[in-house]
């Protein structure tokens, strides 16, 4: 379902880099073309922990079909991703191969066609929507590092990568803690408590 539209009235620009021209079809049905472009990404394209940096490369290949209904749009798209491990907060860097398939259907509503789809703008087809809906639909909501990326250390933030698997705390660490393992350790070791601690309340008072 498209997200991004176009304002009311608004005309396609045919000098946008995302814009085809699909006169060449001639609205006959099995008519077919294929274009490579290497395009700077729009600004916006982000969700969750990652994105695709507004002005990176973006490299295109688009196959136009001319059906019954309109042209039929099948692109592929490979873009860079920039985020942070959702485990570490390292910064994470891949990316991201994106295949989608739509119908920009003859009715002339401006490039779009309400909620069910897109349409033509006269003989031009603004493929920017379709491809922002795909890229983002694609991102990861929580990338990592590694997939077995540990993660931090919940005591002190240490990258648990990093630290090993030795990395762990004394038990005294959190203070809120201190009072209550002081009085479990008052036991005798057959678990009778050490002379002088109450039995109802550990604190030397019945």
């Amino acid at each position: 379902m498209p997200s991004f539209r176009r304002t009311a009235g608004a005309r396609t620009d045919p000098r946008g880099l995302l814009v085809f021209d699909t006169r060449a079809l001639d609205h006959r049905p099995g008519s077919a073309r294929t274009e490579t472009r290497t395009v700077p990404a729009p600004a916006h394209l982000h969700t969750g922990m990652a994105w695709i940096p507004q002005g990176a490369e973006l490299d295109l290949e688009v196959r136009l079909e001319s059906v019954s209904e309109g042209v039929l749009v099948t692109a592929t798209a490979t873009a860079p991703v920039a985020g942070e491990c959702a485990r570490c907060l390292d910064p994470v860097s891949q990316n991201l191969r994106v295949r989608c398939q739509e119908l920009f259907s003859y009715e002339q509503n401006g490039g779009d066609t309400g909620e069910g789809g897109y349409s033509l703008d006269g003989d031009l087809l603004d493929l920017e929507p379709a491809l922002r809906d795909a890229l983002v639909l694609a991102l990861p909501l929580a990338p990592r590092c590694q997939e077995d990326c540990p993660g931090l250390c919940a005591e002190c933030g240490a990258r648990l990568a990093q630290a090993g698997p030795g990395h762990h705390h004394g038990p005294d660490l959190d203070p809120r803690w201190a009072a209550l393992r002081q009085i479990t350790m008052q036991h005798n070791p057959d678990g009778s408590p050490v002379p002088g601690i109450g039995k109802e309340n550990g604190r030397g008072r019945p």
